[in-house]
């Protein structure tokens, strides 16, 4: 501010006073700006404008496309109608697990056939139908179904076990569950919590003894349905689609809203930005009942016409011999998954396949290149997002470690910031008039994004719980009475606007891939440990992704019977969410309104140096807590000890 007003002081004088002549004006007014620090704006514009002109023709792209969808009142059905059209016999689908391929006319025909038996069970658009199975292909034609005929499918976690899979199905109001076969003794366990009037549906072998009562078998049930295309819901592209289940930062799983313009954009902006093809096979075997694998991978396939292979679940083993198999030229990740094909010893198949680009988001950029050079995959599509927010980063041009970018020429484009928060307590700063503190490059801070309902690019559909909503917006963030979207995650922007992740904020952590609410495992350890106070936090450990799980237990260690505990665990917990790491302790400091602080266990950690509470890992080989000295800590620290 202060330099531009010395520029135009500098012109008035020059001109006005001096009477020099516009030659000698400009020459001055350039040596001023350079003088000054200007060049570092021009070597910031000849470094990224290419970047931003791109960034920019691809978000204008989406955005007409939105715009128009928006104005016919398209939904992602009616998208996917136009993508049958264009090439019904067209591999839409292949399971691997039983190598079934589907064109996108048995995909429409599949689907079409879930609308009409669910309407002939009395559902109509509005209804709510949840969708509790493994990845395969029928589940893509459930959801799709679902939508057709205006059903809004709630995709519930299949590592989700008793109280938390209850609260989801309780939730969402469904008034159908469909389950995969595999998924039957997670259900048979909650029967006798299940609204009576919930209609249950099995996919998949039929055992009846291993269902509840009552359950029907939906796959000879579809067959006999019709598979003509049912009459148009009263459905437009800002109405709801389904909701993907979140572990957010209160507690148990909140229903996330996604909207068909939501699940639009996530896909389209992934394609155009990474300039995928239509020809394009992709590897997803990532869980479907997240945006990752159901958005950002399945949209490409319902509206881009690609072929997408999905696996069951990832396998490291087999990974690149799928690959291979199915001649996938794009791969999913996560980045836990990149760790573990690292880790993998070095095999033929690794240099056989034709993957050019593997997409996805949490690649550390401490193995970014071996990964990319090991695998010979030439683009790297990172990418940063959650399933609600307004705020998606693209890294399109493969820059190493970088989650995304944002303008440092024209950043008013995509209304997005870093604003600075309090490391201990992670509340937004705010300056002498209200509004929130924008971060400078290099300094860490929360990424938000700017909230107009308006937009479909910019809204903010939320959670089936207002609540939760209201906790996930700000006010005054960019300007007095604006309203900010928080994604809750920590970011530094480097000079030339490249974005990389640096943490996360308040009671969640990122672990084997999934976020951990500390929240819901501290209620169910302390129920299991007679009600004592418990405190849950991420630490890092050496050469993994995200942060394990540490429990501080405000109780003496030989009042707890490790084993038992353990057992507990298995049956209370999913895999990801059980504490890697115990320390007891005579008692929590907590604030005056009765909130743990953490802040101080994090720093310390699991280090028996610095800690001298009794300390205990769970050690996967024995399947039980073990006690944690100097020595299990230096094989933790070099990697020898798996978690």
């Amino acid at each position: 501010m202060l330099l531009g007003a010395s520029v135009v002081g500098l012109l008035l004088f020059s001109r006005l006073v001096l009477k020099l002549p516009w030659t000698q004006v400009g020459f001055s007014l350039l040596f001023l700006y350079l003088g000054s620090g200007g060049w570092r704006f021009v070597r910031i514009f000849v470094k990224t404008i290419r970047r931003d002109i791109f960034g920019g023709l691809v978000l204008f792209k989406v955005k007409g496309k939105v715009r128009r969808y928006l104005r016919e009142q398209r939904t992602v059905p009616i998208l996917f109608a136009s993508t049958v059209q264009r090439h019904p016999d067209k591999t839409a689908l292949i399971f691997e697990g039983t190598d079934t391929h589907w064109t996108f006319r048995q995909l429409d025909d599949y689907s079409s056939s879930v609308a009409n038996f669910l309407q002939a069970r009395g559902l109509a658009s509005g209804d709510v139908a949840a969708l509790f199975m493994e990845n395969r292909n029928e589940f893509v034609g459930l959801w799709l179904g679902m939508a057709k005929l205006g059903v809004e499918a709630a995709l519930i976690n299949t590592n989700l076990r008793r109280d938390a899979l209850c609260h989801c199905l309780a939730s969402s109001q469904a008034r159908v569950l469909v389950f995969g076969s595999e998924m039957a003794p997670a259900i048979f366990e909650i029967q006798s919590n299940l609204d009576p009037s919930l209609s249950l549906f099995c996919s998949g072998p039929w055992e009846p003894s291993t269902v509840p009562a009552g359950t029907e078998h939906l796959d000879p049930l579809l067959e006999e349905a019709p598979k003509h295309l049912p009459s148009r819901p009263n459905k437009g592209f800002t109405d709801k689609l389904f909701y993907i289940y979140t572990s957010g930062t209160t507690g148990l799983p909140k229903a996330a809203i996604v909207v068909h313009s939501r699940y639009y954009r996530m896909a389209a902006l992934v394609y155009y930005g990474f300039r995928m093809r239509p020809d394009d096979i992709v590897y997803d075997c990532l869980p479907l009942y997240h945006s990752a694998g159901n958005i950002v991978g399945m949209g490409q396939c319902l509206l881009h016409g690609m072929t997408v292979v999905i696996r069951k679940k990832f396998s490291a083993s087999r990974f690149w011999d799928d690959c291979i198999k199915y001649n996938c030229t794009i791969v999913q990740y996560i980045g836990e998954l990149c760790r573990y094909l690292l880790n993998q010893p070095p095999r033929e198949a690794e240099h056989q396949h034709q993957v050019r680009m593997a997409l996805g988001n949490g690649l550390r950029q401490s193995i970014w290149t071996d990964f990319s050079s090991r695998f010979h995959i030439p683009q790297v599509a990172e990418f940063y997002g959650a399933t609600e927010c307004n705020c998606s980063l693209g890294n399109f041009d493969s820059q190493v470690g970088a989650c995304g970018f944002n303008s440092r020429i024209l950043s008013f484009v995509y209304p997005i910031r870093l604003v600075r928060v309090n490391e201990d307590t992670m509340e937004l700063i705010r300056g002498p008039d209200g509004v929130c503190l924008p971060c400078q490059p290099g300094e860490p801070g929360q990424l938000v994004g700017r909230i107009i309902q308006q937009d479909p690019l910019r809204r903010f559909d939320g959670y089936l719980n207002q609540g939760a909503s209201n906790k996930k917006i700000a006010k005054d963030v960019f300007q007095k009475g604006d309203q900010a979207y928080l994604t809750g995650d920590v970011l530094v922007m480097d000079e030339l606007g490249y974005l990389y992740f640096r943490d996360r904020t308040g009671d969640t952590f990122r672990w084997k891939g999934e976020n951990v609410s500390t929240t819901e495992v501290e209620g169910t350890l302390s129920r299991l440990l007679a009600m004592a106070d418990v405190a849950v936090y991420g630490v890092e450990v050496p050469g993994t992704e995200g942060r394990a799980g540490m429990a501080a237990v405000a109780s003496p260690a030989s009042d707890c019977d490790l084993v038992h505990f353990a057992q507990l665990l298995e049956k209370e917990l999913p895999l990801y969410a059980r504490p890697i790491f115990l320390r007891f302790l005579p008692e929590l400091h907590k604030t005056g309104t009765f909130k743990l602080q953490k802040t101080e266990l994090r720093k310390e950690g699991f280090d028996p140096a610095v800690v001298k509470d009794p300390l205990f890992y769970l050690d996967a080989r024995k399947g039980r807590y073990v006690p944690l000295d100097q020595e299990a800590y230096t094989r933790i620290q070099a990697g020898e000890e798996k978690l």
